[in-house]
């Protein structure tokens, strides 16, 4: 890592991308955690800012990459410990804004994905200060991807639902139609649910969905420190009490779980093997179908 942080600061600013300007807030995705998956635009907003407010999901080495002098301010929210309130954090933003700074406000996946982005950028426009949002890649792709699972996949899925865990006080969702999402969507891809999950799996499984269904817990999504539990929806709650899996995490439910056994190319990577060149034990689809 150390030698890609030289190689960037080493060839300088990025060209051709906008000039971070003064007074602006740039609401901007850092990816799910592998440093790899910022974007240059990201990457172009750390080189150039004053003051980086980030998340806790923000790593250090992706913040490795901001430029020398830059400031860091913590804003992060994790579910069941101290956290600043979401109207301190836009106030913080207008304020750092106002004093002429470049602020760039760093948010772990995609800032309008399950990350109050949205607030912070209506926020801003009352206040009148200009922002750019810049996309990041959502742990609820990016994860599922380091993990070897499909998000969408021909042989088992054309739609994917992706459900927030907790409220923002905490609490299940109960605006969710659990029932509705059991029986019409055949992926189903939870954000921040490791707290509910035991509740949130018995909400399915009453709404229809197979109590042995494949589902995958994917800890700490995208770093070195990745953990993948694979169980069954009616045993996902005592299985991640047993493997001692703590969040973040992102959960997949479905039928695209079972693809992980033919491409988990990361675990390939570190000396393990794909076990099944086909998991679901489906035909060869002709490329140039």
């Amino acid at each position: 890592m150390a030698k890609l942080f030289d190689l960037v600061r080493s060839r300088g600013p990025l060209v051709g991308l906008p000039d971070f300007e003064p007074g602006w807030v740039w609401l901007t995705g850092a990816g799910p955690g592998d440093p790899g998956l910022l974007t240059l635009h990201a990457l172009s907003a750390l080189q150039q800012a004053d003051v980086v407010v980030h998340d806790a999901l923000v790593s250090e080495d992706v913040l490795g990459f901001a430029r020398a002098g830059a400031t860091f301010e913590y804003a992060g929210k994790r579910g069941g410990k101290p956290s600043p309130k979401q109207r301190s954090i836009s106030a913080r933003l207008i304020e750092l804004a106002r004093a002429g700074k470049r602020v760039l406000r760093l948010k772990g996946g995609d800032p309008f994905v399950f990350g109050r982005g949205g607030e912070e950028a209506l926020a801003l426009v009352e206040a009148g200060i200009p922002f750019r949002v810049i996309p990041g890649v959502t742990s609820g792709i990016g994860g599922l991807d380091y993990a070897g699972i499909p998000t969408t996949h021909r042989e088992t899925n054309h739609a994917v639902t992706f459900v927030t865990g907790h409220m923002a006080g905490g609490a299940i969702p109960d605006s969710v139609n659990w029932r509705a999402i059991a029986q019409g969507s055949p992926v189903i891809v939870l954000y921040m649910a490791m707290k509910y999950i035991d509740r949130i799996a018995a909400a399915l499984i009453d709404g229809g969905r197979d109590a042995n269904e494949p589902v995958a817990v994917i800890a700490k999504a995208t770093t070195r420190d990745q953990r993948v539990l694979e169980t069954t929806l009616a045993s996902a709650a005592a299985d991640i009490a047993a493997e001692a899996i703590e969040p973040p995490a992102i959960i997949v439910i479905g039928e695209v779980v079972r693809l992980r056994a033919g491409l988990d190319w990361l675990g390939a990577l570190t000396g393990g093997r794909v076990l099944d060149a086909d998991p679901l034990g489906e035909r060869r689809l002709d490329e140039t179908a």
